[in-house]
């Protein structure tokens, strides 16, 4: 195993102020009240799915894994908690030695969820588990929205290439995070050289309207490009005019140009006319790659053009239209002790409305149909029927507060293309649509 591939986590700061302030004054409170020790059970979980969509892809387990490893309070955070005077001297105290020591258990990355999945379950004290939610919710909400738009990307592309190219569309480190999901949802590629670099993901780019522009001519800059990259190179045919720019392209590279990228324009158009004149010059292997503002329906529009790669950046990088998943992170048991042996109690807000939880640590399971396609979530808190106990979807992530579960990006990436693969046809439909398969709790 590359350990490229686990992440590059030497040097990663902590993770303790990723958090909101009442995480902080809750311990502060429990402390006090002599309840911060009790045993208890959060889990994350969204209550729907966004709007039209028909499942979730789970994305961010392992930048979950990271963060809580590194969820740690040094001396300059709590100078800084004591100078806003944020919470009191004993919680400092117990702060300063925080260490989660629970236990984790989740949906495994790449895999699909519905509404009511328990996705993530964090056991241990009430304190030590509380203090985890923001930081959770926060990376679990973006990567999933992220891995899900871009499933829907590759489900639209019908095996062609995808290229995330969202870098300069938002956050820098969000942009880091997404090609991550990106390629766990099936992107193949990413121009970010961040992600590449913690995540071993594979990376792309030649060149920008900038180098055609730099040059005297566009031949000037073809050459230039060429004579640097090699004939295998990209170029980029719509800074003037596209017919005089792929000829002029294919008499400097050859027959050999690699691919050439379209920009702007009619694309279904551009790509027919560009695709026949690459093949009456001979460049009949040379390939052509699409950009400009895509996004799902766009892709699936020019599923009969000669597209061979289409590369996404804004609609990739916000989710296409649902930047969040709307994950919650929720009490639904809890002992009256710190004792392991003391019974849980099952919890649950009862509020008016859409926002009401089911108590109780659940199970999750997905039942199968004869022909052994998805037909239903199973989520229960009581025993594990025998017919779903070999289809449960929760894995042990962390034990006694040691990971025990990291695993390369390409397993997730390849389980979401089984999960997938798993659904009902009419999960890869792009018109809006509920859950393709409904919850069931037993």
């Amino acid at each position: 195993m590359n350990s490229a591939d686990l992440g590059r986590r030497v040097g990663v700061p902590s993770t303790a102020l990723f958090t909101d302030q009442y995480e902080l004054t809750m311990v502060q409170a429990a402390l006090k009240a002599g309840t911060a020790g009790r045993r208890s059970v959060f889990e994350a979980f969204t209550r729907r799915l966004p709007e039209g969509r028909r499942y979730g892809v789970v994305a961010g387990i392992g930048r979950v894994l990271d963060a809580v490893e590194n969820f740690h309070f040094d001396e300059e955070m709590l100078g800084f908690l004591r100078d806003r005077s944020i919470v009191d001297g004993p919680t400092l105290d117990y702060l300063a030695d925080y260490r989660f020591g629970g236990d984790i258990w989740g949906y495994p990355e790449g895999e699909v969820y519905f509404p009511g999945s328990p996705i993530l379950r964090v056991e241990g004290s009430f304190a030590e588990c509380v203090l985890l939610e923001t930081v959770i919710l926060s990376i679990l909400n973006h990567d999933s929205a992220i891995a899900a738009a871009a499933s829907r990307m590759s489900a639209a592309a019908g095996g062609r290439g995808l290229i995330e190219m969202g870098a300069r569309r938002t956050h820098e480190l969000s942009a880091v995070a997404s090609a991550r999901a990106a390629y766990i949802g099936g992107f193949d590629t990413t121009s970010d050289l961040a992600a590449g670099f913690r995540y071993n993901i594979p990376t792309v780019g030649t060149s920008a309207h900038a180098f055609t522009l730099l040059h005297d001519s566009e031949s000037d800059a073809f050459r230039a490009q060429v004579d640097s990259l090699g004939r295998g190179t990209t170029l980029l045919v719509d800074t003037y005019d596209v017919a005089t720019a792929v000829r002029t392209a294919v008499e400097i590279a050859g027959p050999e140009l690699g691919a050439v990228r379209i920009d702007s324009g009619d694309l279904l158009l551009v790509a027919h006319r560009v695709r026949q004149q690459l093949d009456e010059l001979g460049a009949t292997d040379t390939r052509i790659v699409v950009t400009s503002d895509l996004d799902e329906y766009a892709i699936a529009s020019l599923a009969a053009a000669p597209v061979d790669a289409y590369g996404v950046g804004t609609q990739l990088v916000t989710g296409s239209g649902h930047p969040t998943c709307s994950m919650v992170y929720k009490l639904v048991a809890r002992a009256g002790s710190a004792d392991p042996a003391d019974e849980l109690r099952p919890v649950a807000k009862k509020s008016m409305g859409a926002k009401t939880s089911k108590g109780g640590r659940k199970w999750a399971a997905r039942r199968l149909d004869e022909e052994g396609v998805a037909e239903a979530e199973v989520i229960g808190t009581g025993p594990v029927p025998e017919e779903l106990a070999g289809r449960q979807l929760l894995v042990e992530l962390v034990r006694g507060g040691e990971v025990v579960a990291r695993e390369p990006l390409d397993a997730a990436r390849e389980r979401h293309i089984a999960a997938r693969a798993g659904l009902p046809l009419s999960a890869m439909q792009l018109s809006r649509g509920e859950a393709v398969i409904p919850t069931e709790y037993v």
